[in-house]
């Protein structure tokens, strides 16, 4: 199954060797059988996105022709669109397709907003440290309207000095906006965004929430969570890259659009839509709505008795969010005198895959925000490891021995690098 091993796709990693870890070449076995523990950073396309996608290559409309082949494509379209908004509570006329959660962020984030056809004006968007760089970065506004919030050592964003920032926002230049996301994606650690959404309500601005991270592995519903705009990416849930969704409560409010052109989207977002990965992205959230609190209880049994395992193994291992709530599957931590690097090559060689952290930065593994903002020493670096639906006992027990023999052989804390 693609989303464990993948005997057929193996290769030999091409890296260095590392003196301070390695002084023999890898299992030869071990490499063509390949565990793969990274799904926050892509999950494998699932069975029922892979079909959905076949079938639709066969349909040879565009989505926006009126003859019978085009509105063949529409109506795969909308379905897709209705298992999508299913997914988040959302209403399917209010789910707008992109190009992913970057595009999406890029949409949504912008000073420029109409209410119906009156212009309406954000001068000031609040994000917590914690956010994806899609997110940090502030989208369409001029970095010095952007303000972070700080997050307390939990990592869990700090109220009270949203609150504080909301009540000095200058409401004569334009509403606020707040951003922040439902799961970080580094700790999983969960926000508490709405109490962030009341807190933007009570002072006249818009909340926007980041649920990327977080469909497919808690209930999420935009009402619930009193969010105004959600913005979702397919990858993440199983479905193809390339596609994501921007979704809000309601149309009377709506940002300027980023992409003009032909009016798709109800000219929120123009251009053909990509209509394969659109109907993926709808097999895959139909998919990942099922069974949602069985799987993720069978994915934390896995976890935490990984986290149990590494623990003994390695007593001084930091397991950042361990006492705070997070998602099931992930397990961010930091083995003292281990560099992330060091650690993600050791472990590649070992024939798992895990990452760094965020997988937005071409593979290169640099020093975490999220560590930064919890008041931890980035330079200590940390591993995540994300699990999913096709992890089994086995690939934990692998993971298990890995970092047993990973931890081992690592720098004593405080030695020369």
């Amino acid at each position: 199954m693609a989303g464990r091993n993948f005997k057929e796709n193996a290769v030999q990693p091409s890296y260095m060797s590392l003196d301070s870890y390695l002084d023999t070449e890898p299992d030869q076995a071990m490499a063509l059988n390949r565990i793969y523990l990274d799904w926050n950073a892509t999950a494998p396309l699932s069975v029922p996105a892979r079909a959905a996608m076949i079938d639709a290559l066969q349909l040879p409309g565009n989505a926006s022709s009126v003859h019978g082949e085009g509105r063949s494509a529409r109506a795969a379209v909308d379905k897709a669109r209705r298992h999508v908004a299913a997914l988040v509570g959302a209403e399917p006329a209010n789910v707008t397709f992109t190009s992913g959660a970057t595009e999406a962020s890029n949409h949504i984030l912008t000073p420029d907003f109409r209410m119906g056809r009156a212009p309406l004006h954000v001068s000031r968007l609040y994000v917590s440290a914690i956010e994806h760089l899609a997110i940090r970065e502030g989208g369409r506004f001029d970095p010095a309207d952007v303000t972070e919030v700080v997050v307390t050592p939990e990592g869990i964003i700090d109220l009270e000095a949203l609150e504080n920032a909301l009540t000095a926002h200058d409401r004569s230049t334009g509403m606020p906006m707040v951003a922040v996301m439902l799961v970080n994606n580094e700790t999983g650690i969960i926000q508490p965004v709405a109490k962030a959404a009341a807190l933007a309500h009570a002072h006249g601005g818009l909340m926007v929430v980041d649920a990327v991270q977080a469909v497919g592995r808690i209930p999420v519903d935009i009402n619930a969570l009193d969010a105004d705009f959600l913005i979702l990416s397919s990858h993440k849930i199983g479905g193809p890259k390339g596609v994501g969704a921007l979704i809000s409560r309601g149309e009377i409010l709506m940002p300027k659009p980023l992409i003009r052109g032909g009016g798709q989207e109800k000219g929120h977002r123009s251009g053909t839509e990509n209509f394969h990965a659109i109907v993926g992205f709808g097999a895959a959230a139909e998919a990942v709505h099922e069974n949602l609190d069985h799987r993720n209880a069978a994915i934390a049994i896995l976890r935490d008795r990984l986290e149990g395992s590494m623990v003994r193994a390695a007593p001084d291992a930091l397991i950042h969010g361990a006492s705070v709530l997070r998602v099931a599957n992930t397990c961010f931590f930091t083995l003292p005198g281990l560099k992330s690097e060091t650690g993600q090559i050791a472990f590649d060689l070992e024939g798992i895959a895990l990452s760094a952290g965020s997988a937005c930065s071409s593979g290169k593994v640099g020093e975490s925000h999220v560590l930064t903002a919890m008041g931890h020493d980035p330079k200590l670096g940390a591993l995540r490891i994300s699990l999913g639906p096709e992890t089994t006992e086995a690939d934990i027990d692998r993971a298990i021995a890995a970092f047993t023999k990973i931890a081992a052989r690592r720098k004593p804390a405080g030695a020369a690098a």
